[in-house]
């Protein structure tokens, strides 16, 4: 196989790019290193893959430079790129996110029809849920995103939708709930709780921290992908959970454990746009891709506090 991962730069891509390296296949990894986190904890994420063999990388971006050839020989796109963040979503910098989540899926969707490729595997969220009415959460709730980043979700999956249905494009979404370990966006939950504390300030948490989340370790997120791929129903959407749901407060309370430290607590205004609770049904993803997640929220955290560099201002790939 030759893999096309686009945000390979990033958290999730850079794993994926890791694991596809270690099984032998091609990647070519796009990115357009944006400035929502430094560009040299991106750089840090691809580490030693830049001097693989079987490793490309392009800068691009996907939302308006040219694409010609970017496809050639490739056999399945894994489309990861995306602006994050629910809170950043809302009032003008939405632009940014119609640009590199709406804008960039669709004409890569396009140059996937065109190439026909074999699959295309893209990144949506548990975000298009909103507050559901339904836990666990199937596939086939209603759709009601509570922020303008969650909307851009939705619209990627509709778009991937019309490829598929027009162009016979075999689409295969990913709704992605909480996704954690090593090598961690900086502005996630986990990463500044472990940040604060290992620097001894207060942890910021945005509400009461009685917030459920179903927490999904990056190697698990990353083997539900790759079966995606390899599996995948086209058209169909799967939530990719790890099938653990811990309040806030709670997974706060094993870090402390694990760092051997006492955490202050400040407590900030409820954020705008976050949902109360996710909680994903893996069933369809367990009987149509195999999807069995490996690693609960205890080992999980533990691996993602061994991976923690000595200083805040380092940030080697280090193996977990």
């Amino acid at each position: 196989m030759t893999a096309l991962v686009t945000g390979c730069a990033g958290f999730l891509g850079s794993h994926l790019c890791e694991r596809l390296l270690e099984a032998g296949e091609e990647v070519v990894g796009v990115d357009c290193f944006t400035d929502y986190y430094p560009r040299h904890l991106k750089e840090s994420n691809l580490g030693e893959l830049q001097d693989h063999p079987s490793f490309t990388l392009l800068e691009l971006d996907l939302g308006s430079d040219p694409l010609e050839g970017v496809l050639d020989e490739v056999d399945t796109v894994f489309h990861l790129a995306a602006q994050p963040g629910v809170r950043g979503s809302f009032g003008a910098t939405f632009a940014r996110y119609v640009h590199d989540n709406v804008l960039a899926t669709q004409r890569l969707l396009e140059a996937g029809a065109a190439a026909e490729v074999n699959a295309f595997v893209y990144a949506s969220s548990s975000s298009v849920y909103g507050n559901s009415l339904d836990y666990p959460t199937p596939e086939e709730t209603p759709r009601t995103p509570i922020s303008p980043y969650g909307f851009t979700k939705l619209a990627t999956e509709e778009l991937a939708g019309v490829y598929s249905r027009l162009d016979r494009l075999h689409t295969v979404g990913l709704r992605y709930f909480t996704v954690y370990g090593p090598w961690q966006r900086p502005d996630m939950a986990f990463a500044r709780f472990f940040a604060s504390a290992r620097a001894g300030q207060p942890v910021k948490i945005l509400g009461d921290g009685f917030q459920v989340r179903d927490f999904t370790f990056v190697e698990d997120a990353v083997q539900g992908t790759i079966a995606a791929a390899r599996n995948g129903r086209p058209g169909a959407v799967y939530n990719i959970g790890g099938g653990t749901q811990v309040r806030l407060l709670d997974a706060l309370a094993q870090i402390e454990q694990l760092l051997d430290v006492e955490i202050e607590i400040e407590h900030l205004p409820e954020a705008r746009g976050d949902v109360r609770r996710t909680c994903s049904d893996p069933s369809t993803a367990a009987a149509e891709l195999g999807f069995a997640p490996r690693i609960g929220l205890e080992e999980g955290l533990a691996r993602q506090a061994a991976w923690l560099p000595e200083t805040t201002d380092q940030r080697d790939r280090v193996a977990a």
